[in-house]
């Protein structure tokens, strides 16, 4: 079927906004629903002292296991020595690919770079964790797998960690993360995939006393969105001496003095909230 154009009337006005220059690079820039920090970099760039296998397809004699040299360069069978430090996996390999083409060495060659052992890449691991320290990590690692690592959250530890990340400035950036959202397969934000250079810092979680007619009066955790009544049961309820209607709080109010006021099951916990159950009076 063939159209007959000059049949077709386009409203003048139509025909100039058609005529009119579009730059849609600053379209896409000034659309505030897609934020730049939400465009997430390479997770794992190589470094002196990986280990890296190479296969390249159809050419099994090429095939070779080596070591990421100091000065971030790797021996490739026919072409020597390869830069690829600060590159993905992916990248090295597209560089060996055009050094094979430039020494006309293959005509149309495939190559696959897989990370065996992964030295360079490394994160801190500080705070409430079993055993602090230098962790390595690979293009899969997730920040849960780092934490087991390190031994878990200590029971002192906060459902909310920090993973702190230098940006393009050089500024250290602190990015917090609910160890409980991640647990719970909660989709993760691009900013939680690790790099070399990265630090997790797990601070010491609030904490209340809780003392009185409870069965295990002491010091504990602040759950999240943790009420009188649930802090009560963390301390092993209460007593057969003890009365719920007989329940205070003292807190720090804001010059810094305590202030004792009743409590209802439903009031929220604070951080250094001192909670007395008291005897029943019958």
């Amino acid at each position: 079927m063939r159209i007959d154009w000059s049949r077709l009337r386009i409203p003048l006005s139509v025909i100039c906004l058609l005529m009119l220059p579009v730059d849609f690079s600053s379209a896409i820039n000034s659309n505030p629903e897609v934020p730049k920090a939400s465009v997430p970099g390479p997770l794992l760039q190589l470094g002196a002292g990986d280990s890296v296998a190479i296969l390249v397809y159809g050419q099994p004699d090429m095939s070779a296991t080596v070591y990421v040299s100091d000065d971030g360069s790797i021996p490739v069978p026919l072409a020597g020595p390869v830069q690829i430090a600060g590159l993905s996996p992916a990248s090295a390999a597209g560089r060996i690919e055009l050094a094979l083409k430039r020494g006309n060495f293959l005509v149309d060659p495939h190559v696959t770079l897989t990370v065996t052992q992964s030295r360079s890449q490394r994160v801190s691991v500080l705070g409430q964790v079993g055993t602090p320290g230098r962790y390595a990590i690979e293009s899969n690692t997730s920040i849960i797998d780092l934490l087991a690592q390190a031994g878990g959250v200590t029971e002192t530890g906060s459902e909310t960690v920090y993973l702190l990340r230098a940006d393009p400035q050089g500024r250290e950036v602190r990015y917090p993360i609910n160890i409980k959202e991640l647990t719970d397969g909660m989709k993760a934000l691009p900013t939680q995939g690790l790099r070399g250079g990265d630090s997790i810092f797990v601070p010491r979680a609030e904490q209340f006393y809780i003392y009185g007619e409870v069965n295990q009066p002491g010091k504990f955790r602040i759950e999240s969105g943790m009420t009188v009544i649930q802090a009560i049961a963390r301390a092993g309820g209460i007593s057969i001496r003890g009365s719920q209607r007989r329940v205070e709080i003292k807190r720090h109010a804001a010059d810094g003095n305590y202030v004792t006021s009743k409590a209802k099951p439903n009031d929220p916990v604070q951080a250094d909230d001192v909670i007395r159950v008291k005897e029943s009076i019958f």
